[in-house]
């Protein structure tokens, strides 16, 4: 699967270097409120790749093993729509929790950041 992806990446490059992938994001922060310890919580970041290549994402980051991250492993191609799934696991956390996610792809503006915010109470 790997070699498909990379494959598909260098003969992108190879055919033209004026064309890149680029995303477009419906809202790139998601305020979740206010969450009970322990709760476990996700979003969906919809996005649109509006470059003219296709758009492959190859990994993230993120500070916290308490966020993880679920994207497309097939490339978006041009027009087309995807999803990003972030989930959060309150567990053992308190208070005010801000997390970016970077996304690490082919896109022209690569690595895009998304967030959460939310707020965690005792029970």
């Amino acid at each position: 699967m790997r070699f498909l992806l990379i494959t598909l990446f260098i003969l992108n490059s190879a055919l033209s270097f004026s064309q890149q992938a680029e995303f477009k994001f419906k809202g790139k922060v998601h305020r979740f409120g206010k969450v009970i310890e322990g709760e476990k919580v996700s979003t969906l970041f919809t996005f649109t790749n509006v470059g003219d290549a296709p758009l492959i994402i190859n990994d993230y980051e993120v500070a916290c093993t308490c966020t993880l991250v679920e994207f497309p492993t097939k490339p978006i191609l041009p027009g087309e729509t995807g999803e990003i799934k972030v989930n959060f696991d309150s567990k053992g956390k308190m208070g005010y929790q801000d997390r970016k996610i970077k996304i690490l792809s082919n896109a022209k503006d690569s690595p895009v950041e998304i967030r959460i915010t939310l707020m965690v109470k005792n029970n």
